[in-house]
């Protein structure tokens, strides 16, 4: 949780002295933005040490006027590269009925330069994914739904357990782990897939270098 004291006074996406917490990346201050100050030193540490791979990075906001869950990924001149990126949300679609692959987007726009998605795709090398993973104020569509079916705190939280298992199925597609999920592990339901279709918390998902070296002879497919 990066904007604690915003939060607290009511607001979604500035903190108490009225900044857009996710526009200051590139530049943060330890006084104006201490949260964001510390998790990025933090980041940038654990990028230069030579045991550790920073996988993924993925910051969690709200949305006021788009419906589902989606995400916002990053746009790469490398055309593996990039394809590599549209994996894990490809995934979560497959895992999350609420999830919309069809409001997700890879973009590069000026004005989200400072955002944690943009500025750690620049920084971080490319066998890292940085994500923002937006999630409706308000409901979801079903399919052929007449209208939105409202979120409420249970299928927040189902999810972000669809979250988890699709970490667990993308380390098993690059045969990165074995295929031991325990059984009571599974996509929730309860909500039909759609096509329809800001706070932050971010998670950051690691391994040590042997297995990145291995996951460089890899295959990515869609």
């Amino acid at each position: 949780m990066l904007n604690p004291d915003g939060v607290y006074l009511g607001n979604y996406r500035c903190s108490l002295m009225g900044f857009d917490l996710n526009r200051h990346w590139q530049d943060p201050s330890p006084w104006a933005h201490p949260t964001l100050h510390a998790v990025k030193q933090l980041i940038v540490q654990m990028n230069q040490d030579p045991s550790v791979s920073l996988e993924f990075y993925i910051d969690v906001h709200s949305h006021s006027t788009m419906l589902n869950g989606f995400m916002y990924g990053n746009v790469f001149e490398d055309e593996e590269r990039a394809q590599r990126q549209a994996v894990f949300p490809r995934l979560l679609c497959q895992n999350a009925p609420d999830f919309s692959f069809s409001n997700t987007s890879f973009n590069r726009d000026k004005v989200k330069a400072g955002t944690g998605r943009r500025f750690l795709g620049g920084l971080l090398d490319d066998t890292s994914y940085c994500y923002t993973l937006e999630v409706s104020f308000y409901g979801y569509m079903t399919a052929g739904g007449a209208a939105p079916v409202p979120y409420s705190e249970e299928i927040y939280m189902k999810l972000g357990r669809n979250v988890a298992r699709t970490f667990l199925d993308y380390y098993k597609l690059n045969n990165l782990i074995k295929d031991n999920r325990p059984i009571n592990i599974h996509s929730t339901d309860g909500m039909s897939h759609t096509g329809k279709g800001k706070s932050g918390i971010s998670i950051g998902v690691g391994r040590d270098m042997g297995d990145k070296k291995k996951d460089k002879n890899q295959s990515f497919g869609h």
